[in-house]
């Protein structure tokens, strides 16, 4: 007979090594399921089967422990006073999946090389959380451990989870006795030897990423990946000729397009590489990428922190810093503390003469002074342009059929409207001719932003260009960083020219016709 333990297992608690000793140890016979009903039979256990869920989830709000930590945690059972053989499987997270329990079942048959066929016939499950329901559908008896009450939610016992949270969030540390004292201790060795206790609370506490470890659940990462590789080229000869060899990092390295290009090139042969991935997705990539043998040299890491909250590397340890496509990101999901925060890390993380090479959008100077912006409204549909679309793709085509104009008005409804950071804007008219009155910087968002449509509900949290190049140096400088002479902002032509042109025209309040305002920027800035 079996026990199978499905679960995320972060942590394992006194009262679960107990209760599953108990039931090893003593038997099944007598005992009652989640639906108060006796267990009868004398079969013994003769192995407990830990389903590590959302095993190649790590680095994230609900799952900030890898999985061969938690495994470990598991067979540590097995250094204990249970005599039953240990198995510890890892499940995979694959989505919303109605039927996770029979994936689940079929999973460790595969990963036992089919010894362990496990049914309602062999085995009784241990489950205290509404996951159980799905075993119940295949024939499953439950048993409740935690769970005293099924129909009011009541334990006799914390839950594994609620401590951790609950440690997150106060100054409770682990080595609290109220604290250990609940704690399996192969789990306190496991939490103490790796320090888990740090890296769990700066996950759970940080503000920028997400459950599942990305800044934002409404990107489709097929178009993202096409667009960075698509661009990878350009940006690595924009920047190339200010890296300096030794460590190199590329924080926000997205799928390693950056790191690819680097690590082709001869005069850099000797260098590391490290990447920085904060959004799962995307770091599962790198590493597969890796294995695949796609970078041509050797000495490339990759490890999934958040650059905005800590460090990512030793202090004065990096001769060369690279991001790109992130600061903005910052900007949008967190806060102005925390891009402040994250210029500060770059700059304790270089080592004297390191260089900094930041690649991003950017804002026009002067950017709150109000402007006129004319757009064409004889290029597509002027119908309806809030209409609500029951998926991206027909948002997406939708907003590709609006006219510009028309494309401005659902740009104004929707951007920003969930942080409450909307932009403000009247429509005037001049000679017949409407104008949109607002803020320059506003304007050259809209500019920037209107085409992506592929990402448009990803897009409209990101603000471009709350900076110019003028306040960007300003804050640099703050921090001790002296700005290269290259550092400039500029104009891609293609987007002008297949963006801009024809399409919008910017007037000052007097209706003198302004230039487009910048689209990039390259921020070349060092630690002397």
């Amino acid at each position: 007979m079996y026990l199978l333990f499905p679960g995320r297992h972060h942590l394992f608690t006194s009262f679960q090594y107990n209760y599953i000793s108990r039931l090893v140890n003593s038997g099944l016979n007598g005992i009652k399921d989640v639906d108060n009903k006796q267990i009868n039979t004398t079969h013994k256990i003769s192995g407990v089967v830990f389903a590590i869920t959302s095993a190649n989830h790590s680095g994230t709000k609900r799952n900030p422990i890898p999985f061969y930590l938690r495994a470990m945690m598991a067979q540590e059972f097995s250094n204990a006073s249970i005599d039953a053989s240990i198995y510890v499987y890892g499940i995979d997270d694959v989505g919303v999946l109605d039927d996770f329990a029979s994936y689940t079942l079929k999973q460790i048959k595969h990963q036992s090389d089919r010894r362990l066929d496990l049914n309602p016939a062999n085995t009784i499950v241990i489950c205290s959380t509404p996951v159980m329901s799905m075993y119940q559908k295949l024939g499953f008896k439950i048993l409740p451990a935690e769970l005293a009450d099924a129909n009011k939610q009541l334990f006799n016992a914390d839950l594994p989870w609620e401590l951790i949270e609950h440690m997150a969030n106060s100054n409770l540390t682990i080595d609290e006795e109220s604290f250990r004292n609940k704690i399996h201790k192969g789990s306190y060795k496991v939490w103490k030897t790796y320090h888990l206790e740090e890296k769990v609370k700066n996950i759970l506490s940080d503000p920028i990423i997400g459950d599942d470890g990305d800044i934002t659940e409404s990107r489709d990462y097929n178009s993202y990946v096409r667009q960075m590789d698509e661009i990878a080229e350009i940006k690595f000869q924009e920047t190339s000729s200010f890296i300096q060899a030794g460590r190199i990092g590329d924080i926000g390295c997205a799928v390693g397009s950056w790191i690819k290009q680097a690590s082709e090139a001869t005069t850099l042969f000797e260098s590391d590489f490290y990447g920085i991935e904060v959004a799962r997705q995307l770091f599962d990539i790198c590493n597969q990428r890796k294995h695949n043998g796609e970078f041509a040299n050797p000495n490339v890491f990759f490890a999934q922190k958040n650059a905005v909250t800590s460090l990512v590397f030793e202090e004065e340890s990096m001769n060369t810093i690279h991001t790109s496509s992130l600061t903005h990101e910052i900007e949008s999901y967190g806060n102005r503390n925390d891009l402040l925060q994250f210029i500060e890390n770059r700059y304790a993380e270089l080592a004297p003469n390191g260089v900094w090479i930041n690649r991003d959008v950017i804002g026009p100077e002067n950017g709150n002074e109000l402007v006129l912006m004319k757009l064409r409204q004889d290029d597509g549909s002027n119908n309806d342009p809030f209409k609500g679309c029951q998926d991206q793709q027909e948002l997406k085509n939708y907003l590709n059929g609006l006219s510009t104009f028309s494309r401005f008005l659902r740009f104004a409804a929707d951007f920003r409207k969930e942080e409450q950071d909307q932009i403000e804007y009247t429509i005037e008219k001049v000679n017949e001719v409407e104008y949109i009155r607002l803020k320059h910087r506003d304007a050259a968002d809209f500019m920037l932003t209107k085409d992506y449509t592929d990402n448009w509900k990803s897009e409209m949290h990101e603000r471009f260009c709350f900076w110019s190049i003028v306040d960007w140096k300003k804050a640099l400088q703050k921090v001790g960083f002296t700005i290269d002479s290259a550092t400039h902002a500029y104009s891609n032509p293609w987007i002008v020219d297949n963006r801009f042109a024809n399409k919008v025209e910017l007037y000052d309040l007097s209706l003198n016709k302004m230039k487009y305002p910048p689209t990039n920027a390259l921020i070349i800035a060092r630690k002397r």
